[in-house]
């Protein structure tokens, strides 16, 4: 699916907040990271903003990639940082394994799972998304990007859930707030 597409099948399945999303300088966020977020990310933060989907699962907002703790203890760059420091030490799915991706984190789960882009490529919008399931304690791929993921994970579109949770498959609608 297309950016928009994919957000449009999201926005189905589950309604944005009557306040809508926040502006995001996108130009800061890119220069910060070091490359450009997917474009349905910066769709969803127009649209959704960051939040919670059916008090489980956050999508955390953009934030500039800075030290820690300068960058504060509840947010991405604290996030890709515990995603980083499993991914030595996690099982990871035999496609994952022997590589080196860099992580950025975009979500966590109730139940300790980890989202993350595999941001090794140029071309964010080409992004895989990678879950770390803490009930397996693994790391597996998926060929999408986070709207995707998000849309397939409430109809249950993958071969069995991706977390390590079912709290959110093939739940059909969600509900969503926005944080902040």
């Amino acid at each position: 699916m297309g950016v928009a597409a994919d957000v449009d099948a999201l926005l189905r399945l589950m309604p944005p907040p009557e306040d809508g999303g926040r502006a995001v300088d996108w130009d800061r966020m890119a220069q910060s990271w070091g490359r450009p977020f997917p474009p349905d990310y910066r769709r969803f933060m127009e649209v959704y903003g960051a939040g919670v989907v059916q008090d489980f699962l956050v999508v955390l907002a953009p934030q500039p990639k800075a030290p820690l703790p300068e960058a504060g203890w509840d947010g991405m760059v604290e996030e890709t940082g515990n995603a980083e420091d499993t991914w030595a030490n996690a099982y990871k799915t035999p496609e994952l394994e022997g590589t080196s991706p860099r992580l950025i984190a975009w979500g966590a789960a109730a139940s300790a799972d980890m989202m993350c882009w595999d941001a090794s490529g140029e071309d964010s919008a080409a992004w895989p998304v990678l879950v770390f399931n803490r009930g397996k304690m693994q790391f597996s791929r998926y060929e999408c990007g986070m709207a995707e993921f998000l849309t397939r994970l409430l109809r249950g579109d993958f071969p069995e859930c991706p977390l390590g949770d079912v709290t959110l498959w093939k739940r059909g609608e969600a509900a969503f707030k926005k944080l902040g």
